[in-house]
């Protein structure tokens, strides 16, 4: 337990400092934004075992609402964040209330399905600009009294709000309605059979995952300044369940680090190796597989846990 409040003080100090190193900001937010699209995506796969192939419809739709409220109707920057996330809530209530009834690749393809026909009302309406997406989103102000045009204090609520994010998964998987969610997990017959309403709680856990996905989304708008089809799409459900299971699903920490993983590679790479970059990801993915099943942080954590309960013991 030292040791993760040790880590956890550590990353935060280096958040903090982080626009202070000389690294460039924008990319810190869009991180940070990936990180906590990945964290809610985890909530739903890490703590529940449920696999969605479309979690990109909460994530850009959210996006797009945001950026329409912002750049077409001239509202704040709170009010369409929050416009947003209700909009992915609902959203979620939707496919979730349709699709958690089902099991495995049943679900999955349930949350695929429906997340395309997401993409193409997407591609399809007038106010989200089509194949253009939605350009020139302001920033705005935080409750009117803060700027949210410089780079560093926009980082700094972004920030803010990942924190934030994390800490209240963190609360909702140990509190006893995540402890539900962990036995439906390992067990699901047994679960009902002690009585539990399975359906709800699993339709809960989803709702959350797809507000809190949205909200990444939504910041996502904000901190770029555009929205496009690519926000919506398959291939950013793929890349948030490579990110969690690179990092390690179940673990509060895995889906960051994946997160880190993947963008970084994305941002840097890119513009190096051009195309390769996602063939690159994939063979890491590839070697994660076989080398490391249970992610990056999840292996460690298998490898080092069996040895600190030994030296607890003898210190004992």
């Amino acid at each position: 337990m030292r040791a993760h409040t040790v880590i956890f003080v550590v990353l935060s100090i280096l958040a903090l400092i982080a626009p202070w190193l000389g690294l460039y900001p924008v990319f810190l937010m869009k991180l940070l934004c990936f990180a906590m699209f990945a964290c809610a995506f985890n909530l739903l796969l890490g703590y529940t075992k449920m696999l969605s192939f479309g979690h990109a419809a909460y994530f850009g739709s959210s996006a797009y609402v945001t950026g329409w409220l912002a750049t077409v109707h001239g509202w704040g920057t709170v009010e369409s964040i929050l416009a947003g996330v209700a909009v992915a809530m609902l959203l979620g209530l939707v496919i979730g209330a349709i699709a958690v009834r089902r099991q495995g690749i049943y679900f999955a393809m349930i949350t695929l399905a429906l997340s395309q026909l997401v993409f193409f009302v997407c591609l399809q309406a007038n106010f989200t600009g089509g194949e253009n997406g939605l350009q020139g989103i302001p920033r705005g102000t935080l409750f009117g009294v803060m700027a949210l045009g410089r780079d560093r204090t926009m980082y700094y609520f972004v920030l803010a709000a990942f924190v934030a994010v994390f800490v209240f998964i963190r609360r909702i998987v140990h509190s006893p309605f995540g402890q539900v969610l962990n036995a439906i997990r390992a067990n699901e017959p047994r679960a009902i059979s002690l009585g539990y309403k399975v359906d709800r709680y699993k339709l809960v856990a989803f709702v959350l995952s797809a507000s809190l996905a949205g909200l990444a989304g939504s910041l996502k708008a904000l901190v770029l300044g555009f929205v496009t089809l690519s926000d919506v799409s398959q291939g950013t459900s793929g890349e948030v369940i490579l990110m969690t299971l690179l990092g390690g699903s179940g673990t509060f920490l895995g889906p960051v680090v994946g997160a880190i993983l993947v963008v970084t590679l994305q941002e840097y790479l890119s513009d190096v190796v051009g195309a390769w970059v996602s063939v690159i990801i994939g063979g890491i993915f590839v070697v994660c597989v076989i080398t490391f099943r249970r992610g990056f942080v999840g292996e460690i954590q298998r490898r080092f846990a069996p040895r600190a309960g030994e030296l607890v013991k003898r210190a004992g």
